[in-house]
């Protein structure tokens, strides 16, 4: 055998172990990026009364309900209960001892509504809901959200319970503003749900911080901060101090990395991380707390904060509204 005719058969047994190879690789990428089941349907909220609002979104779900309907009837649960001061009936007040209310809903189809500064109604999550659905807006406020709420037929009530009211007194002999890591920072009850149909929807419901300036609003009514949803991609809620959250868009940043491929864990840590970075030479860090929770179109959902101490809850098929921490930065 020449050596030309040699060096041919080299050549050729090359090209097919290399071909072969290919066709090994092509497979492997195609095996990886086969989409994953579809686990339906989700629900998570944030901290500990996550429990009872998913307890009551799951009632809508599991019927075949909307997402967008058990996101409002859920997160109605800690509006409602004077337990949690930091929702809603009882909510902590202002420096001047009014009970002011934020809140924001948003659906599948992106559209959303929102209150903010809003007095003497319970359960702003449906009013920002009747905003969506009935006005040619996105957000109203103060008096403005108010005359319309009771258009709408809400009641108005007296929001400031006795216990509060104490808590209030007890913090007038100081007046000072120093919140209190994962006490006054879990100030809202965020919820994202994933139903039947495939179809995402968020809500996000609050008094805002403890002892705040009259007329301070912090990130739960503002739709790409406190919640952000793209029904193709994924949705993102926030919890912790306001003002960090608005400052790096955190909800709507935390969609945009799920798109680019992050998964709802690897999304909410880098948005975290981004606030750290933001804030590591900032005045608030000493007691800043932020966490976000995020839920994709898979159903696979995800949480990170910068602190210890924030948890968050989730019911599917799978897991029994079990109660989870998340992971942290700061250790």
């Amino acid at each position: 055998m020449t050596h030309n005719r040699i060096y041919g058969l080299i050549l050729l047994l090359l090209s097919f172990t290399a071909c072969k190879n290919k066709d090994i690789a092509v497979n492997k990428i195609n095996e990886n990026t086969t989409p994953k089941e579809i686990i339906k349907p989700v629900v998570i909220s944030t901290w500990n009364h996550g429990i009872p609002a998913n307890k009551e979104a799951w009632k809508v779900l599991i019927k075949g309900g909307t997402a967008l309907d058990a996101v409002e009837q859920g997160v109605r649960t800690a509006e409602a209960n004077p337990q949690v001061q930091t929702v809603g009936l009882g909510g902590f007040p202002d420096r001047e001892g009014n009970v002011t209310l934020d809140a924001c809903i948003m659906d599948h189809n992106s559209n959303c509504g929102s209150v903010s500064f809003l007095q003497h109604i319970k359960h702003p999550i449906s009013v920002a809901r009747k905003v969506m659905e009935e006005t040619p807006h996105i957000m109203l406020t103060g008096e403005g959200a108010l005359q319309f709420a009771l258009e709408q037929g809400f009641e108005k009530e007296e929001l400031l319970t006795p216990e509060s009211k104490k808590a209030y007194k007890e913090w007038l002999q100081k007046s000072n503003y120093e919140p209190v890591i994962n006490v006054e920072n879990h100030d809202t009850i965020s919820m994202l749900a994933l139903d039947e149909n495939g179809d995402l929807s968020g809500a996000c419901t609050t008094s805002g911080a403890a002892w705040k300036m009259h007329g301070r609003v912090g990130d739960s009514p503002i739709i790409g901060a406190g919640l952000f949803l793209d029904n193709e991609v994924g949705a993102a809620a926030a919890t912790g101090l306001g003002e960090a959250v608005i400052r790096t868009a955190g909800s709507a940043m935390v969609v945009e990395l799920m798109r680019q491929g992050k998964s709802p864990y690897e999304a909410c840590k880098e948005v975290v991380e981004r606030i750290y970075k933001v804030h590591k030479n900032h005045k608030d860090l000493e007691y800043l707390q932020v966490g976000f929770i995020a839920l994709n179109k898979n159903g696979e959902y995800g949480s990170y904060c910068l602190r210890p101490g924030f948890n968050f809850a989730v019911k599917n098929a799978m897991v029994n509204n079990e109660l989870k921490n998340a992971d942290f930065k700061i250790k």
